[in-house]
């Protein structure tokens, strides 16, 4: 059977469904193409249920903590049970909603592995895609432009076997049906810090080994050495600097054991499991690239500027591209790449501009250059950085560790990184983007009239303090 769409898109998460809607808000004919479920790696996978886990980890820690607030809490208990539960019905409720968006948006939908065919009798050109439904059958989608939006799955270290069972990715921790005592998560970057931060606010015993110099290695240097300092107090062993010898990792007796090369010595470690959080690679295997002229570079589709791959008809968003690897980053891909197709002109913008968040307690938000990266870029910077300890909202909340540090050009007095790290910074950091995105001064956001009390005036004081004139830090 076959089928002809202005637009098929290959991959139904985030940026799929997202290029989809957008496209049919366009006026256009469009088919998306999923192998598991509607949503992706976000929804199923990566987000969502990861927030869901981070949020039954901070309430948990703060009604341990109930009695700073004046509260008596007897009995405390973690249910993970239930946790798991609470997981399942939050990600049931978005998936029904993700399908309610199709039908409403006249998007036809096909279940199955889809893979890109050559020229055929359908089509002089490559881009047409074969599905083999669950059932069997199969079908062939024929459209005039064709977005590929596959996605990425948890990497590995060469040497390193999971096995799902005492050495995991995120996947398989997702699914846990009982929480480890102790556990060794391999990688310090975004993945691995959630993890870190939600499962010691379960209880668990967590060792982070990093092979880079400091944690969250893309974040500023100042927000590492700070979630260091919390993650410490914590009780969070972390070895930065620290190279896992892959080919130690045993999994015996019910327990994980390794070594790691660090500061010239070789450190042995043993916990209940091991969490594998190295990073994601591109999902670019079986889906046809071969019967095309996708140019796959690092592991990932080459594109343009345009988000067109090597053949201008056939468009590729998303993580199966590389870049920054978030749900809302592929979402923005995705409505670029549809908006081009039908011949309008989004506009590009560098992904520095693109904010960043990490859900760990306290959280972490950032959007532009890093001190650092600015000074490698000629930049002369002026840098203002107020804490959260004197903040009268933070200290009502209960929690004021953290800061907002503003990094800005002495010359033009442009803004070129914000960079926070403290309580619920990621409901922030989008009026820092929006300030980048307007080409503002820090003297000119700091003219607002912030809301007191609130922890966003944090964000105004930072701001005055690049030229020293905060008011009340």
């Amino acid at each position: 059977m076959t089928h002809t769409y202005d637009i098929v898109v290959l991959g139904g998460g985030t940026g799929g469904y997202v290029a989809a809607i957008r496209a049919a808000q366009l006026g256009k004919k469009v088919a998306v193409v999923e192998r598991n479920k509607l949503g992706g790696t976000c929804l199923h996978k990566g987000c969502i249920p990861s927030k869901s886990f981070l949020r039954s980890a901070e309430v948990y820690a703060t009604i341990k903590d109930s009695e700073s607030y004046g509260v008596t809490a007897a009995d405390v208990a973690l249910n993970f049970a239930k946790v798991q539960e609470r997981k399942g019905k939050i990600v049931g409720q978005i998936h029904q909603g993700v399908n309610y968006l199709m039908k409403k948006n006249k998007i036809d939908v096909f279940a199955g592995n889809g893979r890109i065919i050559g020229p055929s009798i359908f089509s002089p050109r490559s881009g047409s895609v074969s599905v083999e439904q669950p059932d069997g059958e199969i079908v062939t989608l024929v459209p005039d432009k064709l977005i590929i939006a596959t996605g990425s799955r948890p990497r590995s270290l060469p040497g390193l076997s999971i096995d799902g069972v005492y050495v995991l990715t995120s996947d398989e921790a997702l699914e846990l049906e009982q929480l480890p005592q102790s556990i060794i998560i391999i990688g310090g970057g975004v993945i691995g810090v959630e993890w870190a931060s939600m499962l010691s606010d379960f209880g668990v015993q967590v060792t982070i080994v990093e092979y880079a110099d400091q944690l969250v290695p893309t974040e500023d240097a100042d927000v590492s050495k700070e979630l260091r300092r919390l993650f410490a107090k914590r009780g969070i062993k972390v070895l930065t600097g620290a190279k896992v010898l892959a080919e130690t990792v045993v999994a015996d007796g019910g327990a994980v054991s390794l070594q790691v090369e660090h500061k010239g010595e070789t450190v042995s470690l043993t916990a209940e499991k091991a969490l594998v959080s190295v990073g994601r690679q591109a999902n670019v295997e079986n889906i046809g690239l071969e019967n095309t002229d996708v140019k796959i570079d690092k592991g990932v589709i080459r594109v343009n500027e345009h988000l067109q791959t090597g053949e201008s008809h056939i468009y590729a968003i998303g993580d199966v591209i590389g870049g920054l690897q978030l749900a809302h980053v592929a979402s923005h891909e995705g409505v670029a790449a549809v908006e081009h197709i039908c011949g309008l002109k989004p506009e590009h913008r560098g992904s520095h501009l693109i904010p960043r968040c990490v859900y760990t307690r306290p959280e972490i938000a950032s959007v532009g250059w890093t001190e650092e990266q600015a000074k490698s870029r000629g930049h002369e910077v002026k840098v203002g950085k107020v804490p959260f300890k004197p903040l009268g909202k933070a200290l009502v909340y209960g929690e004021n560790d953290g800061f907002v540090k503003v990094i800005a050009d002495k010359k033009t007095n442009d803004i070129l990184g914000v960079h926070m790290i403290g309580p619920h910074v990621t409901d922030h950091i989008g009026a820092a983007a929006l300030a980048q995105l307007l080409d503002a001064t820090p003297w000119e956001i700091g003219q607002l009239a912030f809301p007191h009390p609130t922890l966003s005036e944090i964000l105004g004081e930072a701001m005055l303090a690049v030229d020293g004139h905060a008011i009340n830090m």
